[in-house]
């Protein structure tokens, strides 16, 4: 299995097993799926003994710990990285899918590639427009959708924020059958990055 632990993660986990003195040996994750922000997996990371091993675990050894993941969890965790994050509000770990490429075949078509245009026209870019942004559907995978940030919103500090609070909310209430929103782009370059 493919799993990404950061350094950083790595040393906060080193520390609560130093903590432990050695009793708590592994790092176990498990995801909730649908109990997330946005509908996405909510992910519960605990410290347990080398003895809370189970059969139905997938495994991924690291230097000096493993990481233990149970079955039903291994598919939603293949290919994401485990962080630890400390930001102005908030510090903990953070788990982040794998990069997903969309496809590059033009605009996308569909009904549900339709319906999130008109979102994106009629409720989001106007929105956006006043700070100079703009947002792209770029593609639809399954109900999965990949929007490209442009203009002021390309680099803005803030970018995260308008694509959970604002583009990602939008979508999901006029669209509940979308399960996820994607950001591909890349916000350290372009012509208009802010920061």
């Amino acid at each position: 299995m493919e799993l990404t632990v950061t350094e950083r993660a790595r040393e906060v986990v080193r520390t609560f097993i130093e903590q432990s003195e050695g009793e708590l040996r592994a790092l176990r994750i498990v995801a909730h799926p649908g109990a997330g922000v946005g509908g996405g997996p909510r992910f519960e990371l605990t410290l347990v003994p080398e003895s809370d091993r189970t059969d139905d675990d997938v495994e991924v050894e690291l230097e000096d710990f493993s990481v233990l993941i149970a079955r039903d969890s291994a598919q939603r965790m293949e290919g994401a990285t485990v962080d630890y994050v400390e930001r102005a509000n908030e510090s903990g770990f953070e788990i982040r899918p794998p990069q997903r490429t969309p496809r590059v075949e033009g605009p996308p078509k569909g009904e549900l590639a339709e319906q999130v245009q008109e979102v994106l026209d009629a409720q989001v870019n106007p929105a956006v427009a006043a700070h100079g942004g703009e947002i792209n559907l770029v593609d639809v995978q399954g109900t999965e959708i990949f929007i490209q940030m442009g203009g002021g919103c390309q680099g803005c500090a803030l970018s995260r924020m308008t694509l959970k609070q604002g583009v990602e909310r939008m979508v999901r209430q006029a669209i509940p059958e979308v399960t996820a929103v994607h950001d591909v782009t890349d916000h350290t370059s372009g012509d208009n990055p802010f920061y």
